[in-house]
């Protein structure tokens, strides 16, 4: 049974959003500010938390930079009354993996939250190999673990693990799968955020720009734009 931490100083926005996500088979443990959601979410082991953004004193995307920044990747879908592209941005840019605008229904909530889940367990063809690796990147499928190897040339030179949450995980694995082959934003979208509707181009490209700056943190920067086109992975072969 899927954990959930939910969040959100709205005493009858948690009551609605409990019920719907318990019901749908989750167990759901509240928290009703953004301290106590931080504090929670260090001491716990959640699948998933879905989380207020307009909260007083530590608001929901604050909340989200502490918990990246102690390397904590759980998936994050965002709520909020912001409805404004630039805020759904910001919240991706920051590490959420889905943005939810209020008001909306609890069958809605549940669809984003499933599917984010189903994102974080991606089912691998019983023929594929667990671990993937190109340009100086690693991956391995199963444990959603990655590394990166300052050495461009392989990773005999102690890589370093990355830290990615899992909507990242899923863009550079399509990539790491596939070198030298250039995705367009189209399909590189479709294989990322599979049976997701609502994802701009915008929201991607916000995305990848986050792959690249922790890969380049760690020495590597494999992640190439062909302009008018998309991303690839540079091919080394």
């Amino acid at each position: 049974m899927p954990h959930l931490l939910l969040v959100d100083d709205d005493p009858s926005l948690r009551e609605v959003a409990r019920y719907a996500l318990a019901r749908a088979g989750h167990d759901v443990t509240e928290a009703s500010d953004g301290k106590q959601a931080v504090d929670r979410a260090k001491a716990g082991r959640f699948d998933l938390i879905v989380l207020d953004v307009s909260m007083p004193e530590l608001d929901g995307f604050e909340v989200c930079q502490q918990l990246r920044r102690d390397g904590i990747d759980t998936p994050i879908v965002f709520l909020s009354s912001r409805a404004e592209e630039l805020d759904r941005v910001l919240g991706l840019e920051l590490g959420g993996d889905d943005y939810l605008t209020k008001p909306f229904s609890p069958r809605e909530l549940v669809s984003r939250v499933k599917a984010v889940l189903r994102r974080a367990r991606p089912a691998a063809p019983p023929s594929a190999s667990a671990t993937v690796e190109a340009a100086g990147v690693r991956l391995d499928l199963e444990a959603f673990r990655i590394w990166a190897a300052a050495d461009a040339a392989g990773l005999a030179a102690a890589p370093t693990e990355v830290k990615l949450t899992v909507t990242e995980f899923r863009i550079l694995s399509v990539l790491v799968k596939r070198p030298g082959r250039v995705y367009p934003r189209d399909e590189l979208t479709e294989l990322a955020y599979p049976g997701m509707h609502h994802v701009s181009d915008r929201t991607l490209d916000s995305h990848v720009r986050r792959i690249r700056q922790k890969l380049r943190e760690a020495g590597c920067d494999p992640i190439e734009t062909v302009h008018g086109l998309g991303f690839r992975l540079r091919d080394e072969r």
